[in-house]
């Protein structure tokens, strides 16, 4: 195939995350999100909160990776961010195999430069990754505060407060403000009782 064949051909089946239903709603509560929609609401939280990201950031370099991050759920589907280890272990290891099949279908030095971004974003070592990663676990905090918690995730999966609160470490590692607003807005959730309190 040609470059560009090879291109569109990556382009086309991309669009099947359009398909892909995450946990989370939509702000109004009316459906659940797809994981192609958390793809472009990541993008604009990167526009938008630029000014959160650590001092050098390469923002072209974020937006790139938080529009790649989720294409491997083509193959792997969304798994909950809080399910168990194995079930974790399991979609690690079917997030992988989706990469090499998904990347591949790219021309082989745009493949390697775009598998490269996906697994920075997945390695999260760099100042670019990790505030990649913090976008990507506030968003669904921010549904959840807005749709109650009930349309969400948090309440119909009997999440507690502690179980976030642990999601929040991640957020503060990629954007110290951005974590203190994720704390703060988990306490108001666990006082208006869209949050269970922390299990004893």
């Amino acid at each position: 195939m040609e470059p560009l064949d090879r291109q569109i051909s990556f382009l086309l089946e991309a669009d099947r995350l359009k398909t892909v239903l995450r946990q989370s709603t939509l702000t109004d509560g009316s459906r659940r999100e797809n994981s192609a929609e958390h793809s472009w609401h990541l993008a604009l939280m990167a526009l938008v909160l630029a000014e959160h990201a650590p001092p050098g950031t390469d923002l072209s370099r974020v937006m790139a990776m938080v529009v790649l991050h989720d294409l491997v759920e083509i193959d792997a589907g969304d798994l909950s961010a809080y399910a168990g280890e194995a079930d974790q272990a399991r979609q690690r290891q079917a997030e992988e195999a989706a990469a090499d099949r998904l990347f591949a279908l790219l021309p082989s030095a745009q493949a390697s430069a775009l598998r490269a971004l996906w697994d920075e974003f997945e390695e999260r070592a760099t100042a670019e990754a990790k505030f990649a990663r913090a976008l990507d676990r506030l968003q669904p905090m921010l549904i959840n505060m807005v749709v109650g918690g009930g349309g969400g995730t948090w309440q119909s999966a009997g999440i507690t407060a502690d179980q976030v609160l642990a999601k929040v470490a991640l957020i503060e590692d990629g954007s110290p403000s951005l974590g203190a607003y994720a704390r703060d807005m988990i306490n108001r959730a666990v006082d208006r009782g869209i949050l269970a309190p922390p299990a004893t």
